[in-house]
């Protein structure tokens, strides 16, 4: 789970960014006043902000050098959010070290997307060997999974999906997400590949297969109590 820190004084876009990061498995922390960025980063130490450049107290460019001309805050990745869409304003925050920038309106699966993608790069994101929940237990050094300790045989794709979904169980996986980060396919493309290696992870689960569930409209999750999510399997 990374830190989000979201700057933006619009509640309904700051709830609505919010909303969706946490669905993404991330922590959010919002604040609407441009005077407050470098405070609050300093004691939050998020691991990605993003910013309006349209801000009270001071403007997002403005923070943001900010935060560049501070050896504490330097390094921290930061997305610029505007409601600017001139080419002009874009070039000003890129060449100024943003990371990356969006225009309002804005799709919160786009910029959920790009901040996984930054994360990343900026290996804010990275993978322990082992992962265990509740019964589970992933082995990511030796490629194998157990169940209350009994070792189940998968294939190594399997394995990368089982892992994808077993390493975030608050968050919901999209099928195009899957399908990216499993199979490498750049758009969400027509394929059952995934439903059917799905299916197959559900069967050499047996019993516990009723952990990895189906949301409907969206793609895929692994919880570890089904009872309590109302999915369609």
């Amino acid at each position: 789970m990374s830190k989000i820190l979201v700057v933006d004084d619009e509640p309904d876009i700051s709830e609505l960014i919010s909303l969706h990061l946490m669905r993404e498995g991330h922590e959010c922390l919002c604040i609407t006043n441009g005077l407050q960025v470098m405070p609050t980063v300093l004691e939050q130490q998020p691991d990605l902000v993003v910013l309006d450049i349209m801000l009270p107290g001071q403007d997002g460019m403005s923070v943001f050098k900010r935060l560049r001309g501070d050896s504490r805050t330097r390094n921290v990745p930061v997305i610029m959010l505007t409601a600017k869409a001139q080419v002009t304003d874009k070039i000003n925050g890129l060449e100024l070290g943003a990371d990356d920038y969006l225009t309002k309106p804005f799709s919160p699966r786009e910029l959920a997307l790009r901040i996984s993608a930054i994360l990343r790069r900026t290996k804010k994101v990275t993978h322990v060997s082992e992962v265990k929940t509740g019964a589970f237990m992933l082995d990511r050094k030796n490629m194998k999974f157990f169940h209350n300790d009994v070792p189940i045989d998968l294939t190594t794709t399997e394995f990368k999906l089982l892992a994808v979904l077993l390493e975030n169980t608050r968050a919901v996986h999209a099928r195009s997400d899957l399908l990216r980060e499993v199979w490498g396919y750049s758009d969400d493309v027509a394929t059952r590949t995934l439903d059917t290696h799905i299916k197959r992870l559900r069967e050499k689960l047996g019993a516990a297969g009723k952990h990895v569930v189906t949301v409907r409209g969206t793609g895929y999750q692994f919880v570890i109590n089904p009872s309590e999510v109302a999915v369609a399997a």
